[in-house]
């Protein structure tokens, strides 16, 4: 029987279209994500997830962008609100085991509403350090502002997640804080010496053995050159992402159609598998004027075109995936009330509820 293929795909809305039907049929692609555009219900989602598995004839990894904040496909009123992971920095600081406690139950109540549609991976937490003088295309998504404070904070949001029946992807290796641009619109430079970029390195090192993780469409002078992002660099996947950090869980790319990769979707999938990526991610979120895509033709065009490029999964790469199928762990038990009313204490303390 042929292997999945060695990417991530997204659907056009809340059901298959015929098209999306007949290429997921052909292609088989190892996980899918869903975007907003796809999440109207719990109930619609969950039978969403059961119509795709049952055209892939197998259990299928969903993932999910679910962060809190600013990122997060899962609104109100369908399902609750949570806020950005750096609201929690504050009690951490003044009571780190408060603080832990509280990103523990912000990633265990969003595991909780989704392992019940079926959904079992959340493209979060960002292990990224704050640089406040930054870009804040991570700024509140941060969970501190050291290596301590994220290494810690990230450990529990990865606890929270496996608690709940959800595998967490650790994100954007190897350190998303320092750019200065937006990498939905074109690629950052960090030019920082190789001595800050290793505070950018050391949480990832804290939480390496985490069955996935994500890179970052950021390039590195210190790391490699000033024209290649790490999800194209060999020497910052061999050198830093498994052998610095120690990383040996199935490494995705970020968003293939963001701008900061430049060129064709098949170029860029193909320098990221070349490069040492296990799979490609790819949402078709953003059209090439920078609008929400929900042409249902064009997203089509857009899987297919990733499909065409990427290979059934081998070697290093099925292995990963397959471990990484393996790892979805049961829940545990867990009262939603009682822990909804303790995180609404805890974020009550600090001014948000």
């Amino acid at each position: 029987m042929p292997q999945p293929r060695a990417c991530i795909l997204s659907v056009s809305g809340h059901r298959l279209t015929d098209g999306e039907t007949a290429l997921l049929k052909r292609a088989n692609p190892w996980g899918m994500i869903l975007m907003g555009r796809s999440c109207a219900n719990p109930a619609q989602v969950a039978d969403l997830i059961t119509e795709i598995q049952d055209v892939t004839g197998r259990a299928t990894l969903f993932f999910i962008d679910q962060e809190g904040g600013r990122v997060r496909r899962l609104r109100p009123p369908e399902w609750p609100d949570f806020p950005a992971p750096l609201s929690y920095l504050p009690l951490y600081k003044s009571d780190p085991a408060l603080g832990r406690e509280a990103v523990w139950l912000h990633h265990r109540l969003i595991a909780a509403e989704l392992a019940a549609m079926g959904m079992h991976a959340d493209c979060a937490p960002s292990v990224d350090l704050l640089h406040p003088d930054k870009h804040k295309i991570i700024g509140d998504r941060a969970l501190g502002e050291t290596a301590e404070q994220v290494s810690v904070l990230a450990a529990a949001a990865l606890e929270g997640l496996a608690d709940g029946g959800v595998l967490g992807v650790i994100k954007h290796m190897p350190g998303h804080g320092r750019a200065e641009v937006d990498s939905h619109e074109t690629m950052p430079v960090v030019r920082a010496s190789r001595a800050e970029v290793e505070q950018d390195i050391a949480p990832f090192r804290a939480v390496r053995h985490a069955t996935m993780g994500m890179t970052a469409h950021l390039a590195y002078a210190a790391l490699d050159d000033e024209t290649t992002p790490a999800t194209h660099s060999p020497k910052i996947i061999s050198e830093i992402i498994r052998g610095e950090i120690g990383f040996d869980g199935l490494l995705m790319t970020d968003d293939l159609g963001m701008k900061a990769l430049g060129g064709t979707l098949a170029s860029r999938a193909s320098r990221a598998l070349d490069a040492g990526c296990d799979v490609i991610l790819h949402c078709s979120g953003l059209d090439a004027w920078g609008k929400v895509l929900r042409d249902p033709d064009m997203v089509l065009r857009e899987m297919s075109e990733i499909v065409d490029t990427c290979p059934e999964l081998s070697g290093d790469a099925l292995r990963r995936a397959q471990a990484a199928d393996a790892a979805v762990p049961a829940p545990k038990p867990f009262d939603k009330d009682a822990g909804r009313a303790r995180l609404t204490e805890l974020l009550g303390s600090l001014g948000w509820v």
